[in-house]
């Protein structure tokens, strides 16, 4: 059975969520709502869908997301009981009304198969008016690496909700826990494949909404998303980089260089690795350029 997991804490659009989950034409789901002591009490909200679906509520009385968003995510998960596979939904993101229908008319291709599947997603604009875009369907079978290179070379979009994944690969894994859990998602699905493909479902679709107040959809903290983006690099792509191509390897391993320059110096090692990285890949051009921009680095 699917648990679906929402770590709540917004009220402004946690309704149109709910409806979303109470207008399933299947059933097969239960919902495991964390609150992470919100000062907007969705009681009152929760008592109209009692009868609509299934759900259990938890009040947390600590706020953990504002210190480790993905330790939150965690004790969410902590909540469900008997169900084998999750999805952790945002509390302002909206399911089609076939989603859970299109997970188990698949759950036979998938099964075995895959420890993390996708939906097709738009995507939901607040800060333009609430545009809906076009869906974002993605190849049926595909390499997590190729995933998400894909979304680094901006070919595509990736966010937590479209994604259901094992909860026994999940107890494997766990989270990165990354400030503001920026990135947090990428590296879960570079760990939760475990060499097997990523399963998309394009036929139903996950809407995700940006807005002022989302964390995808401001500006806000971009200091702490630099930090998370350089420990992403460094802890996640640079230990994945077996699964990548040649090509792959050598854009990823200037954005890792990238990444920590938006936040400090390189140190030494740092530039070693760099360095005996173009030479392990022949890469006689980029080993040129880094050999400079390293004899650079400390001439200023």
């Amino acid at each position: 059975m699917l648990a679906i997991v929402i770590p709540y804490y917004k009220l402004v659009f946690f309704e149109e969520t709910l409806k979303s989950l109470s207008d399933q034409t299947d059933k097969r789901f239960k919902v495991y709502i964390g609150n992470d002591a919100s000062p907007e009490d969705p009681s009152l909200l929760l008592e109209q869908y009692k009868d609509k679906f299934d759900f259990v509520y938890q009040s947390f009385d600590n706020n953990l997301g504002s210190t480790s968003l993905a330790k939150h995510w965690e004790r969410c998960i902590a909540l469900i009981k008997d169900e084998d596979w999750i999805m952790i939904l945002g509390d302002d993101d909206i399911l089609e009304n076939t989603v859970v229908a299109s997970w188990y008319n698949h759950y036979h291709i998938f099964n075995t198969k895959s420890n993390l599947i996708r939906f097709a997603s738009k995507s939901l604009n607040m800060n333009l008016n609430g545009r809906v875009s076009d869906s974002f369907t993605n190849p049926v079978w595909e390499k997590a690496s190729d995933s998400y290179f894909r979304r680094f070379k901006g070919l595509t979009r990736s966010s937590l909700s479209e994604y259901v994944f094992s909860k026994k690969i999940f107890q494997k894994y766990g989270f990165f826990d990354f400030p503001l859990a920026w990135h947090s998602d990428d590296a879960a699905w570079l760990f939760f494949s475990d060499h097997k493909p990523v399963y998309s479902i394009n036929d139903s679709n996950l809407l995700i909404r940006y807005s002022a107040i989302s964390i995808s959809g401001t500006q806000n903290n971009q200091g702490l998303k630099d930090i998370a983006s350089e420990n992403f690099y460094k802890e996640c792509i640079i230990k994945k980089m077996d699964l990548f191509s040649r090509s792959q390897q050598i854009d990823l391993v200037l954005q890792y260089e990238i990444s920590i320059k938006k936040n400090r110096k390189l140190r030494l090692d740092e530039w070693r690795y760099l360095l005996l990285f173009y030479i392990s890949v022949m890469d006689i051009n980029g080993f040129s350029k880094c050999l400079r921009r390293f004899y650079l680095s400390f001439k200023h």
